[in-house]
């Protein structure tokens, strides 16, 4: 039986289908807040605080059940009476209530603390593909949570101003209900007998966010490879479907179904700020390329965390990720995703490339597009966000082809795997973050390595092709001088190809490294775990990019250098302007 609200240290989860709630009356006898409130009141009584002991005096026995009792029946007193009409009538609070400030300061606690919660809401949609039905339940769905956020506060507010007896004069419209709703709706797609595990598990369908979300996860940073192994990880998988969501992207060209247990909520529902959502003619009897479960549980071949398969026989990619703390962070999920897409890429004869890449439209008409490969922490957001600020003058439109991960065909067209970004604030301008506060998923912003997730671009843009005229290597570990400038350009494809293979940076703290490191290609997803193959293609569109003249070189970010985090990319980015210019002539 599917449970109506789940409730664990730091997230709740409840199923608006099941608990719907349109009075305060209906709010506070409902079951979540009795176990909100309870799980307040261990807190309380965990640190000896006053006000629990002044509740606990007042019942008998003194037991936290008997306590919680108390509490909940005094709450919905205050939703409707003020203090002296409770005194009057209710001599078991007379004498507490004498000290309303403290019970004031109780609620205040209690609103922080169901504040202080991972907090989502589900509703179920039907079985069913008519537009008007969905139009529907998506209108229900975005009044729902514009409901309980408008009935918590309200009711919050009642007991407030109940207990001080006058209106609040300055009223906050805190997010107070869901940070993140999802719609799911289970529909029937092509499911091989082997992950049959799968089939009954529900597909988002609608995402809503409550901005500024932020989430607090385990882990900051992510390390080493993900694995790949020859037998197939979710092959008649046994897994309880309640417990599971499944987020459909869309990654570049390819289908993905991403699988994630209720646990890494936070991880799963943040893919709505980073790969477009598909639609149901995506879903609908179709099979994908690339399946990913996280936070499944522990596999009896192997001892790998992180792991992928090919699965030849049903022509699907498959990814896994225990369930395990240590890969609680979002850079688990999105790179698992990733590899998928680069190995399932590779296999179609297209090379995937770590970096970022923008296509620029002066206002005198001339384009340049502009693709900076290089490992996490290298500079590539950073410098082409440094040229975005630099140009303002002279462009007249800079659009995001992809932000990380993208790809090459024989073409030498590029094309994005991502709709949004997943960036380090401590690398970003002063102030850009809160700009766009209103439309981002913050992370862990107190540690290092403190990581925003915000759109940048359109599925459409992305996935259209654009001509590649640029391709530079992002170097952050050299300093600028008169014999390393900040942008300089091979004359052969072999000596790209060497500076490229090694892959060089110093580690910024995005990941376990430190120190100068080394990655593939710059690209740990997908390119070491089939090099050979990698080697072949890169090479050959590496040839085919200085057969058309394409400038391919590095550019010095220097962002790896102490003291050099901001002025570095700007350098670099003035250089790449320069450099620009002057081919336009």
């Amino acid at each position: 039986m599917k449970l109506a609200y789940s409730i664990d240290a730091d997230k709740v989860i409840i199923d608006y289908t099941s608990v719907y709630c349109e009075t305060a009356e209906k709010l506070l006898r409902s079951k979540p807040f009795e176990h909100i409130v309870c799980r307040y009141l261990e807190k309380l009584e965990a640190k000896g605080s006053p006000i629990y002991e002044n509740l606990q005096e007042r019942v008998d026995p003194h037991e936290l059940s008997a306590v919680l009792r108390y509490a909940v029946i005094l709450l919905r007193l205050l939703t409707t009476h003020s203090v002296k009409e409770i005194s009057s009538f209710n001599r078991r609070f007379a004498r507490l209530l004498e000290d309303r400030e403290a019970i004031y300061d109780f609620v205040e606690g209690l609103y922080d603390f169901w504040r202080s919660y991972e907090r989502y809401i589900v509703l179920s949609a039907p079985k069913t593909k008519l537009r008007t039905r969905d139009s529907i339940h998506h209108a229900q769905f975005i009044k729902a949570n514009e409901t309980l956020r408008q009935l918590i506060l309200r009711t919050y507010r009642i007991i407030c101003e109940n207990l001080i007896e006058t209106p609040f004069r300055v009223y906050r419209q805190l997010p107070a209900a869901a940070q993140i709703g999802i719609l799911n709706q289970h529909i029937k797609w092509n499911c091989p007998y082997a992950y049959r595990g799968l089939a009954n598990i529900p597909f988002i369908r609608l995402a809503l966010l409550e901005p500024p979300v932020i989430f607090y996860p385990k882990k900051n940073t992510r390390s080493g490879l993900f694995k790949e192994v020859g037998q197939n990880p979710l092959h008649d998988l046994d897994i309880n479907p309640e417990e599971w969501f499944c987020y459909p992207a869309k990654i570049g060209k390819l289908l993905a179904f991403a699988y994630f247990h209720k646990r890494f909520m936070a991880q799963g529902t943040s893919l709505v700020n980073l790969f477009e959502l598909a639609q149901f003619e995506d879903i609908h009897d179709r099979r994908p390329d690339l399946l990913l479960l996280f936070g499944g549980p522990p596999l009896p071949f192997t001892q790998e965390l992180t792991l992928f398969h090919q699965d030849k026989v049903n022509n699907i990619l498959t990814g896994y990720v225990v369930n395990d703390e240590s890969v609680d962070y979002f850079g688990y999920m999105k790179k698992m995703l990733l590899t998928l897409h680069n190995v399932q890429t590779l296999e179609r004869g297209v090379l995937p490339v770590h970096g970022a890449m923008v296509a620029i439209r002066l206002k005198n008409k001339a384009a340049a597009n502009i693709v900076i490969i290089g490992d996490s922490g290298a500079g590539k957001s950073e410098t082409l966000e440094a040229f975005r600020q630099l140009a303002q003058e002279h462009i007249s439109d800079m659009d995001v082809i992809f932000d990380d991960m993208g790809s090459i065909d024989k073409n030498l067209t590029a094309f994005g795997t991502e709709t949004g970004a997943f960036l380090r604030l401590d690398d970003l301008q002063t102030g850009y973050a809160f700009q766009q506060m209103d439309r981002s998923i913050f992370m862990n912003p107190h540690l290092v390595n403190a990581r925003v997730i915000l759109p940048v671009s359109t599925y459409k843009r992305i996935v259209q092709g654009t001509p590649v005229q640029y391709l530079l290597y992002a170097n952050n570990y050299e300093p600028v001088d008169e014999s390393h400038p900040a942008v300089e350009l091979f004359t052969h494809a072999e000596e790209a190809l060497q500076v490229f293979s090694e892959g060089k940076r110093m580690a910024k703290g995005t990941t376990a490294e430190k120190g100068l490191v080394a990655s593939y290609f710059a690209n740990p997803f997908g390119a070491p775990q089939r090099r050979h193959q990698h080697e072949e293609l890169a090479a050959r569109i590496m040839h085919t990019l200085f057969d058309h003249q394409v400038a391919v070189g590095q550019l010095r970010t220097q962002l790896g250098l102490s003291g050099w985090e901001h002025t570095g990319p700007q350098a670099a980015a003035e250089a790449l302007f320069k450099l620009i210019s002057q081919r336009m002539r």
